[in-house]
């Protein structure tokens, strides 16, 4: 999914760059610093696992598991996302630094996506239909980033058009083999460490105590 440079327009690169900007600076602001090791960890495995690839074109095919990393992460997938991306095209020269905004959001946005829709089902099911999303999460982001690398791709030129559409069912297996992964990951997690799931809510698990007993301590303070 590694866009090279070169190969898009000035609008699709400031647009995507500008999506990338925002999506960190929320990324960032949903990842306190005892959660950084877990968002390490779903970097390096995004890393490792786009390393063996084989290029189609201006794009390339591999493994991804941004499903995972938006399930696990919210909108903390982005910087990480970043940051792996950003390592392999300064060490191995994958895709390169002026598309590298268009790449992230190409990953990440869809990472975001399957947060919003199969976070819910995978936190508040049992481990074996939570598996079941995480399937539907891993696919479906690979199919939304095919998506989105082919109008990225389209955006910027009609010669790209058969290259779009060959990144899309050129992915069709990297979706089913993705289900499988995420699928397993899920299920892992749930079993194991499901308290990885919380790591990344709106309030921080220290916090809930506090939050459970402030309307007690104002009520208390009302009657006295």
């Amino acid at each position: 999914m590694h866009i090279v440079d070169g190969a898009l327009t000035l609008p699709v690169i400031a647009v995507g760059s500008a999506i990338t900007v925002a999506g960190i600076g929320l990324g960032l602001r949903q990842m306190p610093p005892e959660k950084i090791p877990a968002a390490g960890v779903l970097s390096a495995t995004f890393f490792c696992a786009s390393l063996v690839h084989m290029s189609i074109g201006p794009s390339s095919v591999h493994l991804i598991v941004n499903g995972l990393c938006g399930i696990v992460l919210g909108w903390a997938a982005f910087p990480a996302l970043f940051v792996a991306l950003l390592l392999q095209a300064i060490f191995f020269g994958f895709g390169g630094l002026t598309v590298i905004g268009v790449n992230t959001a190409n990953i990440a946005v869809p990472a975001v996506i399957v947060y919003y829709l199969c976070r819910r089902g995978v936190v508040r099911s049992s481990p074996q239909v939570a598996a079941i999303w995480g399937a539907v999460g891993g696919a479906l982001a690979i199919a939304l980033t095919t998506g989105c690398v082919a109008l990225a791709l389209s955006f910027s030129g009609d010669e790209f058009i058969p290259a779009a559409k060959l990144v899309f069912f050129a992915h069709i297996p990297v979706m089913a083999i993705e289900a499988v992964l995420t699928a397993a990951a899920v299920y892992l997690i749930r079993r194991v460490k499901p308290e990885l799931l919380d790591a990344f809510s709106a309030a921080s698990p220290d916090l809930q105590p506090v939050l459970a007993a402030a309307p007690e301590a104002s009520l208390r303070s009302t009657q006295s």
